[in-house]
């Protein structure tokens, strides 16, 4: 008897809130945490979109704003929740991933729906204020499993930036993948069906949550997608309100990209791309010395290709 194939969809639903890159997660009581996912019904959903759209504001009460079309997962062997969707054998499960960009970091409405942040999953990603706790705590593990093995050291070294090597701020899917190969990610020796090896359960917080699946790396793959494009499309102002600060735009571009930036060189460059304009009002709310409010200038997006913005890395 033929295998069956079944379609799963997948959302990685992203906002700043709070100083902070947030997604949508679903959680149960007995389950870690996951995307909003669910099955495609080629009888009765029309798209892709219109099923994910569907599904996503079923479960957490929110409905996304812009969407895209992030990668299909195929692997063989994933530990796939909708494999047996309807009680028969276990299928083969494609699961077709979608990021989605808000500025609505809403509650969601639905029990067990929340925003967390990516920094709860990837602890080792914010290098915001310098070489992240995490990764320190991480270091011996990595240095460990690559041994005397010197291809396995290279790419630890490439990746996380060991022995001085250069922080590259998009590869956050080549990392999970590492971390996941060395069986240093937790889902690793679950997918194995083997118990967590006690040293690598003592590093606990530093590996990051695990979640159902393989949603973390369909949340990764998000992650290392968002960053990339920040350089070239103006992706961030979808994650922004209609009127925003200069700060306020700076830190959200921090939080996504998990690095810190040259204040007067971001915006100097922000003013060469024409993509804000002064509103000439000012925010009241700031806390402090009032600042301009400004908004995107979204007619440019149909008057020329627009391209992301210049990310000026703050240097000690």
């Amino acid at each position: 008897m033929p295998q069956r194939i079944v379609i799963g969809l997948s959302a990685v639903v992203a906002a700043v809130s709070e100083g902070e890159a947030r997604m949508l997660t679903v959680r149960s009581s007995d389950q870690p945490a996951a995307l909003p996912f669910g099955p495609f019904d080629p009888e009765a959903d029309r798209t892709f979109e219109i099923a994910l759209r569907s599904f996503v504001s079923a479960q957490t009460g929110f409905d996304p704003g812009y969407v895209e079309q992030l990668y299909t997962f195929g692997d063989k062997g994933r530990d796939a929740p909708l494999a047996a969707v309807d009680g028969s054998a276990a299928a083969r499960v494609i699961s077709v991933g979608y990021l989605g960009l808000t500025a609505r970091a809403d509650t969601a409405a639905q029990q067990g729906a929340s925003w967390s942040t990516f920094t709860g999953f990837f602890p080792w990603e914010d290098w915001r204020e310098g070489r992240p706790e995490a990764l320190v705590s991480i270091e011996p593990a990595l240095r460990n499993w690559a041994g005397q093995n010197a291809t396995r050291l290279a790419r630890a070294r490439l990746l996380f930036a060991l022995d001085d090597a250069p922080w590259n701020e998009e590869r956050v899917l080549e990392r999970y993948e590492l971390l996941y190969e060395a069986g240093l990610a937790p889902e690793a020796a679950r997918d194995r069906g083997e118990a967590p090896d006690p040293a690598i359960a003592r590093l606990g917080p530093a590996l990051g949550e695990p979640m159902l699946s393989d949603h973390r790396r369909i949340l990764a793959t998000a992650l290392s997608r968002l960053r990339g494009k920040l350089k070239y499309r103006p992706v961030i102002f979808e994650m922004m309100p209609e009127a925003f600060t200069l700060s306020a735009l700076q830190r959200a571009v921090e939080a996504v990209a998990g690095v810190a930036l040259h204040k007067q060189n971001f915006r100097r460059a922000l003013e060469r791309s024409g993509l804000v304009e002064g509103l000439g009002r000012l925010d009241q709310e700031t806390g402090g010395r009032p600042a301009e409010l400004f908004r995107f200038r979204r007619e440019t997006l149909s008057a020329r290709p627009a391209s992301g913005l210049s990310l000026p890395l703050l240097r000690d």
